[in-house]
């Protein structure tokens, strides 16, 4: 499983480019995507470092 740190970096299949805004270890990332942020859950499908 990915491991992701605030101001990373991303790429989602869906939601597109943004950066990592919060992090619940091993549960959540939280992912600011301009227009939204999502809470994406572990194991973090669709969701790529860059």
């Amino acid at each position: 499983m990915p491991h992701f740190v605030v101001q990373d970096k991303v790429s989602h299949d869906k939601y597109g480019l943004g950066h990592v805004v919060g992090v619940e270890e091993d549960i959540a990332v939280l992912v600011d995507f301009g227009t939204e942020i999502h809470r994406i859950i572990a194991p973090y499908p669709r969701l790529f470092k860059l």
